[in-house]
């Protein structure tokens, strides 16, 4: 593409983040015709479709590698700022964290980070296989999500850290448990109990090892959320939570485990590109270690 237009390429990752040209252009403070004028230079530049417009504005596989290639820039001068002693800009870095590791570690590494602020964190909730897609394309920095398998890892790909593993247990409330499974948690119990599951595959391992359950059983489907929580919470399904995130409920008694002799672990990682920034290096360094205190270590 010879020389980058990086005015230009500001444009392209505003129109990214932002979903369309009339948006980027608000953010930008010019006109939108500036902003399909800038858009359509790199295109010509490149000979390739950077945008494709619709409703909304997404980048094609090149797009997004450009505008990653503009977000990496703008940390790498920021660190050059704070080397060079000049006032420092706030980097973005974007990230994608699973719904478990939002709901109990994940907050406690951000205190280092922000306070006092050192960057503009832009993290996104994203199930493993969609988290490992966005790092891989360069959407986000980095990610946390299940670990790749074995023999997975990519030439040129993000580095890999293990993180530990985040371990779930069924639970109920004592009434639910009391009603449901007052003979024990049993596959004919199973069959008539509802549940309500967030990831059909990781509790199809629990039942399967807990009771040999292996196909269809009453539940509903949603997403790991305070509304997945109130299911169970109020007395309305039994189903699997990280063990962090139940531990006071289980003490108190308002939770009870259903099998406390099974459980499912998963194995997390941290999967992030090797940009060494201040920013990056201390994001890293600060996941990892809050991480590994947290969670359970093989």
């Amino acid at each position: 593409m010879g020389n980058l237009d990086y005015r230009a390429l500001a444009v392209l990752d505003a129109v990214a983040s932002h979903g369309s040209f009339e948006k980027a252009a608000l953010a930008l403070g010019i006109s939108q015709s500036a902003v399909s004028q800038r858009i359509k230079a790199l295109e010509d530049a490149s000979g390739r479709l950077l945008i494709v417009r619709g409703q909304p504005a997404v980048p094609t596989g090149l797009g997004q590698r450009l505008v990653s290639h503009h977000r990496n820039v703008k940390l790498m001068e920021a660190a050059l700022d704070i080397d060079l002693g000049n006032p420092v800009s706030m980097p973005e870095i974007a990230l994608a964290v699973d719904a478990a590791s939002l709901a109990t570690w994940f907050p406690l590494s951000l205190q280092p980070l922000l306070s006092p602020p050192r960057c503009q964190l832009q993290v996104q909730a994203a199930a493993p296989e969609l988290a490992l897609h966005l790092v891989h394309e360069g959407s986000v920095f980095g990610c946390v999500a299940a670990s790749a398998p074995a023999g997975a890892d990519q030439p040129n790909g993000p580095n890999v850290t293990p993180l530990g593993l985040m371990r779930y247990v069924c639970v109920a409330t004592p009434v639910f448990a009391g009603h449901w499974f007052g003979d024990g948690f049993s596959a004919e119990a199973v069959a008539l109990a509802p549940a309500v599951v967030s990831d059909g595959e990781l509790m199809a391992r629990y039942l399967a090892g807990a009771v040999q359950v292996q196909g269809a059983y009453p539940h509903h489907t949603m997403p790991l959320s305070p509304a997945y929580g109130e299911c169970i919470h109020g007395g309305l399904a039994y189903g699997l939570l990280p063990l962090p995130q139940v531990r006071g409920a289980l003490a108190q008694d308002r939770l009870v485990d259903l099998a406390p002799e099974q459980h499912v672990d998963v194995a997390l990682a941290w999967h992030a590109w090797n940009l060494d920034t201040p920013f990056t290096r201390a994001l890293s360094e600060q996941v990892v270690a809050t991480a590994r205190r947290y969670l359970l270590q093989p």
